[in-house]
């Protein structure tokens, strides 16, 4: 069957055509875990485990192998920020934050990947390639810091299709005076005592994020491989800057094959911010809502469209989820529906798979066809992702809340926010009222 997708770097569909037919690659950018994950940053994970799954069904073993790499950003200045915000080691927050990500994900259903790689494991691999793209003229070192030059790439742009001039004018560029030219971004930067920091050839000091990405897909993949994928936020400047350091530093026509991007999300019609107060964690609808119900409720919208996040949509995803569970039970896995793939098939078209699933009478089929997009009824009915701990402490507990009510207070929403998350993560819920903040065991 022959798989189509969106090609970002083309703008067009294109007949999907792995580079070496018997080991097909996908790389796909993971989460910086400096806090909990929000609905925005499951949908790549969701998108891209529905293609990794569909890519494990039309190249299966031993004839074929799909690798699969995301990745953990567990370097970064938010993560350093985090840290300091809460008076505990940078490794304490990563880890912490890791755990609670894998948690989480794993609950909507989501396939480990084949290699998780942390960028801090790649230090060494981001120096050399920092080297070589200094040797090639296409990068130098200014006051401690090592920058790519943008001008030295005649067609930079060209993933994002924007002129210089665009990109300048939307982009959040820093300004400082060691650069040659303002849309030149940051390899590498020195590092004070109190922050992350490795010994290279300029000193001490940590990668740029874009870097780390590039290193770690080359690590595991090869110069060129078959698919690259994010969110659309990322096509520029991340993606754009990862193709031109990648193909500048290796000398190739291309980094990916396929560039792969999904829509937008947004809240009951509202663009999601702690702001507008519909910022949404995965961790926090788990307490609510089953996985699964998560999962179909991201896939009912074509992954290249935005996506509007509502109470209503979980609701008939719930109804959907039972009625198909509930009609495959006790049946014996069968074949997987030809149409449903073939609607996979063009450019994941989840829709249109959906919409397929309501027509299937023969209960194997139906129970055969589930796992292609990720539900499976192993599970034994619909439950809630995240169950609440059974031993809860008081005290602990007594000290969030007046710690939360403390940063309301000072206005400080974003550390509010997250004491809230930590709080659900407990398995508590936090309620305002009138006359305070009271709290019970989560459902």
């Amino acid at each position: 069957m022959e798989l189509t997708l969106y090609n970002t770097l083309s703008r067009r569909k294109e007949v999907f055509e792995p580079l070496d037919p018997a080991h097909v690659r996908m790389y796909v950018c993971g989460p910086t875990v400096y806090d909990f994950a929000h609905i925005g940053n499951a949908r790549p994970i969701i998108v891209f485990d529905v293609l990794y799954r569909l890519l494990k069904h039309l190249y299966p073993a031993p004839a074929h192998k799909v690798t699969y790499v995301r990745n953990i950003t567990d370097v970064d200045d938010k993560i350093n920020a985090r840290a300091a915000e809460e008076g505990i080691s940078i490794e304490e927050v990563t880890e912490r934050t890791t755990k609670q990500f894998h948690d989480d994900i794993a609950a909507l259903g989501v396939l480990e990947p084949d290699v998780e790689p942390r960028a801090t494991d790649h230090i060494k691999q981001m120096i050399v390639m920092i080297e070589q793209l200094i040797a090639k003229g296409h990068a130098y070192e200014a006051e401690g810091h090592v920058l790519f030059d943008v001008p030295s790439m005649p067609d930079y742009g060209r993933l994002s299709n924007r002129s210089i001039d665009d990109m300048l004018a939307g982009a959040r560029v820093d300004v400082a005076p060691y650069k040659r030219d303002a849309m030149d971004f940051v390899l590498w930067k020195p590092s004070s005592e109190d922050l992350p920091g490795w010994n290279s050839p300029w000193g001490r000091g940590r990668p740029g994020w874009h870097i780390e990405c590039s290193a770690m897909s080359e690590c595991y993949l090869g110069r060129e491989f078959d698919i690259h994928g994010g969110g659309v936020d990322l096509v520029f400047p991340h993606h754009e800057n990862e193709l031109a350091q990648s193909r500048c530093c290796f000398g190739t026509d291309r980094m990916a094959k396929y560039w792969m991007h999904n829509g937008y999300l947004q809240v009951e019609g509202r663009k999601m911010s702690k702001s507008e107060g519909n910022f949404k964690t995965i961790n926090e609808l788990l307490q609510e809502w089953p996985g699964e119900v998560l999962r179909l409720t991201m896939l009912k919208t074509h992954y290249r469209q935005p996506f509007d996040w509502t109470v209503k949509a979980l609701e008939e995803s719930q109804k959907n989820l039972e009625k198909w569970y509930d009609r495959a039970a006790g049946s014996n896995h069968g074949e997987v529906e030809p149409g449903v793939c073939a609607a996979l098939c063009d450019d994941l078209n989840t829709p249109l798979a959906f919409s397929l699933l309501h027509q299937i009478d023969d209960k194997s089929i139906l129970a055969g066809t589930l796992p292609l997009l990720g539900f499976s009824l192993n599970a034994g009915g619909l439950k809630v992702g995240s169950q609440p701990a059974k031993n809860i402490d008081s005290g602990l507990i007594e000290q969030l809340i007046k710690n939360r009510i403390e940063a309301r207070g000072a206005k400080n929403w974003a550390e509010a926010d997250r004491l809230r998350d930590e709080l659900l993560s407990l398995g508590v819920e936090i309620k305002d009222g009138p006359e305070g903040t009271t709290w019970e065991v989560a459902r």
